[in-house]
């Protein structure tokens, strides 16, 4: 209000704008997402407040990270080149490595049911149809790992949060303790 009156006062003319002023297209969505590929965004943000967290899991899947994972294996289930059964989850293996600038790499992959072996330690979530996969040597690293995921333009994909850490890089793909 203060501006118009001194614009007024000297003279000036303007016409009102609305600084909040999005275009009609993003009206419907709070977020933008990266990939052309992510159509079912508002889906994945509804799971995303759905999913809650297992305090006892290895790794703490946070609810964005989880929505990811659930929208690749819907990907992956609604492929019509896919040869895996709809109704098997979709395994996630996680593990470390040596290398990367700290020391200590992390490993993500997705596996399958007949590469999981009697050591590993598994995660299940029934509900989301996810299984995360921990190999015995990387347990003690991994353990009250936070999984999550960022859509972010740059720098988006899985973050890790490690409380096992002494040391990580600045890409924050890499560890050391």
């Amino acid at each position: 209000m203060a501006i118009a009156v001194v614009h007024e006062a000297l003279g000036f003319s303007f016409a009102p704008i609305s600084i909040n002023h999005r275009p009609a297209a993003l009206n419907s969505y709070s977020k933008l997402y990266s990939s052309p590929t992510d159509v079912d965004a508002p889906a994945a943000v509804e799971e995303e407040d759905a999913f809650e967290g297992d305090d006892d899991a290895i790794i703490q899947i946070k609810p964005s990270a989880m929505a990811r994972l659930v929208e690749l294996k819907s990907k992956r289930d609604a492929d019509p080149k896919s040869t895996v059964d709809p109704s098997s989850p979709l395994i996630l293996r996680m593990g470390v490595r040596n290398g990367g600038c700290s020391g200590l790499s992390y490993v993500m992959d997705f596996s399958t049911a007949d590469e999981i072996e009697e050591e590993d330690e598994i995660d299940n979530y029934e509900k989301e149809g996810i299984q995360c996969v921990v190999d015995a040597k990387s347990l003690l690293y991994l353990y009250g790992l936070e999984l999550d995921f960022s859509d972010e333009l740059i720098g988006g994909g899985f973050k890790f949060f490690n409380p096992n850490a002494e040391d990580s890089c600045g890409c924050g793909s890499s560890f050391g303790v």
